[in-house]
């Protein structure tokens, strides 16, 4: 008898724990950070890192977009390539740069036109925080108008460190567009209120604010976590059991076994 409470108090115990169960539906996507640069031949915010993401089944891409001096935007993750800087500098200086693996720095025009073929991958478009904040929203202009001009427009999310600019992003984007926030001071209910798709915040700001997450879910907010990579399995999994809606990491391909491990997944 004592035996057979025993397991039954363990069968309640371990109920009571996983009573939560993931949300319907729900099924934790993984973005490449700035393309899956880690594979051959392939750079950081290059178009090969686009195609690679697609390649092993990534949900989305990331890439960071700037606009240079006389209004081209192109994709780097720095301010600067070489020796130059591509806010204050012409696009025909800033287009002789070339990445890592050989690669022309892309412009967003070229990086939407590969995209075009990749029709599985969302684009997760990051822009960057410009120190004219004019220059800034007529960036977020130019860059809804090629998203619009290539039929992009339902698989782009956005997602910036700028207030203003995640206010510019949410103002011109299309009704339904998603854009998140990435610089971790806002509370979900703050994001509700400014109409943005949910929280965009790195691993630490998260596991510090962990009722942020079940926060987000009861406001109908996402959650992403950024950047996700060669943490233990242990810590991955701790993540997971939030219901993290998103994982942004440059190392996804053992990031995406473990969520496919775990059933939350449809990797690969």
């Amino acid at each position: 008898m004592k035996k057979i409470l025993l397991i039954a108090m363990m069968v309640a115990m371990t109920t009571a724990v996983w009573a939560k169960g993931p949300r319907p539906g729900y099924q934790t996507k993984v973005v490449a950070h700035r393309g899956y640069w880690m594979a051959d031949g392939s750079a950081q915010n290059s178009i090969r890192s686009l195609i690679k993401a697609d390649s092993i089944g990534c949900w989305g891409s990331e890439f960071d977009v700037w606009m240079s001096k006389d209004g081209t935007l192109f994709v780097n993750h720095d301010p600067t390539i070489g020796d130059v800087e591509i806010q204050k500098s012409k696009a025909k200086v800033v287009a002789r740069q070339r990445l890592p693996n050989g690669e022309p720095i892309p412009t967003l025009e070229q990086m939407l036109k590969a995209a075009v073929n990749l029709p599985r991958l969302q684009l997760v478009c990051e822009l960057k925080p410009h120190a004219d904040k004019k220059q800034e929203a007529k960036a977020v202009k130019k860059i809804i108008d090629l998203v619009a001009k290539y039929g992009l427009e339902k698989r782009t999310t956005y997602i910036t460190f700028s207030l203003e600019g995640m206010k510019e992003l949410i103002k011109r984007a299309p009704a339904g567009t998603e854009v998140y926030y990435l610089n971790g001071e806002l509370t979900p209910q703050q994001l509700k209120e400014m109409g943005a798709a949910g929280m965009d915040y790195d691993i630490m700001t998260v596991f510090k604010n962990r009722n942020w997450v079940d926060q987000c879910h009861e406001l109908g907010l996402k959650v992403n976590v950024w950047t996700v990579d060669d943490k233990p399995e242990a810590l991955l999994n701790e993540l997971l059991d939030l219901d993290i809606d998103f994982i942004t990491t440059n190392t996804p391909e053992p990031v995406q076994q473990v969520i496919f491990e775990r059933g939350i997944s449809t990797y690969p």
